[in-house]
């Protein structure tokens, strides 16, 4: 029973540690960046990350708001074989708690959190949105369908304006970014995996 009880912390632990690292990552913070942020300690951080450690709820709660996240999302558990996610578990992705009203894109990803291979992510931009100032760069490759309003999205030196129903798919390994062309929000269907096309 006590092997049990002590496999359950760990796989706990190992959970909180990916979704912190995923969210840190997510808002391209450094583990140092992070820990004074949420005012924790740099070694309380880094051991999390790796699935040590035992913090304490109000540890948690520093983590979490420094993320920009509810506690109870580092607890979501991982990918199963066959994982539902329902509208109302949909993980809401982390946004810098410091940005303006014109970037706080709602990012809802749709496929478990534990999920590494492939990624569907639901996102609504706000009018004036762009992502310019701090583009995206990470091994993968993306493809993203506008379900309303209108997308601009520039990798490298292209350009490409989409509208409702367009989809257009791209390596990540290049700077790219994003950009709400559009009076209202724009809706865009993303899917991410990590090969390299």
């Amino acid at each position: 029973m006590t092997r049990a009880t002590d496999a359950d912390e760990q796989r706990t632990v190992e959970t909180l540690g990916a979704a912190v690292r995923d969210a840190r990552k997510r808002l391209g913070l450094s583990v140092q960046a992070l820990s004074e942020k949420a005012g924790v300690s740099f070694g309380l951080v880094s051991q999390l990350e790796r699935g040590l450690g035992n913090p304490s709820l109000q540890s948690l709660q520093r983590l979490a708001g420094a993320l920009g996240i509810p506690v109870a999302q580092l607890l979501d558990e991982p990918a199963v074989p066959l994982a539902v996610v329902t509208r109302a578990k949909r993980h809401i992705m982390p946004v810098a708690v410091d940005a303006p009203a014109s970037q706080r894109a709602v990012r809802e990803l749709l496929t478990p959190r534990g999920e590494s291979m492939l990624q569907l992510i639901r996102s609504t931009l706000p009018v004036g949105f762009s992502n310019e100032a701090s583009p995206f760069r990470h091994i993968g490759t993306e493809t993203v369908t506008v379900e309303s309003g209108v997308l601009v999205v520039c990798q490298a030196d292209r350009r490409v304006e989409l509208h409702a129903g367009d989809t257009v798919t791209y390596g990540c390994s290049e700077p790219h970014w994003w950009a709400n062309g559009h009076d209202a929000e724009t809706v865009v269907l993303g899917a991410v995996t990590p090969f390299e096309r």
